[in-house]
């Protein structure tokens, strides 16, 4: 009976992680994939050009701006937009119900406009966390550490970074991330809090 319960608590949740990037949403996402089975990637769009590093529908779905244009007219989106130009992102409307019908629920690693957006859509059936360092000056430091911007991305990069700040407040939880391992615990809360409730924990079984 345990396990029918917990199945139905936890499927068709969204769970939306966002920040300005270098923030180190991405790596606690991961974290949370590693450690709850029950949550599934949304694999976004883009049309930025693959990094060496990057496979095709396990980072991103590559698309031409042809593409995409083309996928936005079919209302094929989600949420979608054009971060830079020519540079679009966002989450096809198939990638959701793919993870739905799994009987999983989804974690988003996505821009904090897509973010709203995704709320918007699904309301109390989402939780949206903002991540963020303590200081805008660690940012800069991470992402010149990550070598590769140009002078010129990494200047756009920054500028929306400060912008994109400005909207944690519309956020469910602001998840400040000053010590990882402290991060990692604190994400853990918010998931389990939202799928079990207060006194709910995750014990490792389905």
């Amino acid at each position: 009976m345990r396990n029918y319960l917990m199945m139905n608590e936890i499927q068709g949740k969204l769970f939306v992680f966002t920040a300005p990037s270098g923030s180190g949403k991405t790596t606690i996402v991961r974290h949370l994939l590693a450690k709850y089975p029950f949550l599934s990637f949304s694999v976004s769009a883009t049309t930025r050009e693959k990094r060496t590093h990057e496979t095709e529908g396990n980072d991103y779905y590559f698309m031409s701006a042809e593409a995409f244009q083309h996928a936005i007219k079919e209302s094929q989106f989600v949420e979608w937009e054009e971060v830079y130009t020519n540079q679009y992102y966002g989450t096809l409307k198939s990638e959701i119900t793919r993870i739905l019908s799994s009987g999983n629920s989804v974690i988003f690693d996505i821009d904090v406009r897509g973010a709203m957006q995704i709320r918007k859509i699904y309301g109390d059936q989402c939780m949206t966390v903002f991540v963020k360092l303590p200081d805008l000056s660690l940012l800069r430091e991470r992402l010149t550490k990550r070598a590769t911007e140009s002078p010129e991305s990494l200047a756009r990069r920054l500028n929306k970074a400060e912008v994109e700040s400005t909207y944690e407040n519309y956020f469910d939880f602001v998840l400040v991330n000053d010590k990882l391992d402290v991060a990692f615990m604190e994400a853990e809360h918010i998931i389990e809090t939202f799928v079990f409730g207060p006194q709910g924990h995750w014990d490792g079984k389905e």
